[in-house]
């Protein structure tokens, strides 16, 4: 058999090229080897556009499924939210709250609630200063532990910020864990729940310090917000608070129960930025539970157009 070059060597495309067999399967074995040699050198050829175009391409696919699943969850989510309200006995799904705003807003103690010194004292106020059509949920004490109140809370997401007296939390501190979990925050309203303005100064910063102290070594966090029981207070009561880290005192517009609400203002309504009191409550104060509660409270609050916002973002 005669070979053709096999003294030659002959450099293309950076490669040597073997001696190539002339015979009778010559022209097919060199066909052979100039495919192999077209494949090498087309990984830096002109397959290249066309493997990146089908690597773009395949990215683009996997971006739109991405996409497609992220809808489909959406979707999903939508309609377990949807099944939650049905099955929580609301006639309408709550309205959806704006974003918290970025600038916020300014809070001043309201007037006629004013005590001598009050310009370098906590204010004390009943309605946040804004324009959207929200109210906030506020729920005072603690007596009652109902499981089925924070199931109905998480599934419905609804916002809400609780104001804690010791003396009727301390027998159950997980289930307000439970609560402090799932978002809400934990604040101050006694350590037993006393007629602030009946005690000394000494004695009512004993009440707001302790269960200062309390909260933050049962829950992590000191409270930056008081309530006083029953609403009532005095200039010692808001210097007592200021002294144990508290910054506001949040107060009521409206108030919450099972079967009604009632209303601070004359004309009986809700009104944008007003805070709504109701307690930890069941059927040993109530006709009803604190689901009930919350199913009178939605119901109201969602007819008159308003959605239930978090307290914490507009101070």
């Amino acid at each position: 058999m005669q070979l053709v070059g096999q003294k030659e060597d002959i450099a293309r495309h950076g490669h040597r090229y073997a001696a190539v067999p002339r015979g009778r399967f010559g022209v097919a074995l060199a066909a052979l080897l100039v495919a192999a040699l077209g494949t090498a050198c087309g990984s830096g050829g002109s397959d290249a556009p066309d493997r990146a175009g089908k690597a773009e391409a395949a990215k683009k696919a996997a971006g739109a499924a991405g996409a497609l699943s992220q809808a489909e969850k959406a979707k999903a989510a939508q309609q377990a939210y949807i099944a939650a309200v049905k099955r929580w006995g609301l006639l309408k799904p709550p309205l959806t709250a704006p974003a918290a705003p970025k600038e916020k807003p300014e809070i001043t103690t309201r007037e006629g609630f004013e005590v001598d010194d009050q310009e370098n004292l906590p204010p004390v106020f009943t309605t946040i200063p804004t324009e959207d059509k929200v109210v906030f949920l506020t729920i005072d004490d603690g007596s009652e532990k109902d499981p089925e109140f924070l199931r109905m809370m998480r599934e419905l997401k609804i916002p809400y910020t609780a104001f804690l007296s010791d003396y009727v939390v301390r027998d159950n501190y997980p289930y307000f864990k439970e609560m402090q979990a799932a978002g809400v925050t934990l604040n101050n309203h006694t350590l037993n729940h006393r007629y602030m303005p009946a005690l000394s100064y000494e004695k009512q910063r004993q009440e707001i310090c302790g269960q200062q102290d309390t909260i933050q070594k049962q829950f992590g966090k000191r409270p930056t917000l008081f309530r006083p029981p029953y609403g009532n207070y005095n200039e010692d009561t808001l210097r007592a608070a200021k002294s144990c880290g508290i910054k506001a005192v949040p107060l009521w517009n409206a108030e919450a129960f099972t079967n009604r609400m009632d209303y601070r203002e004359w004309d009986r309504d809700l009104h944008p930025g007003d805070i709504i009191l109701t307690h930890f409550r069941g059927r040993e104060d109530w006709k009803g539970t604190m689901p009930d509660m919350i199913r009178h409270v939605m119901k109201t609050v969602t007819d008159k157009g308003y959605a239930v916002a978090r307290l914490e973002d507009y101070l």
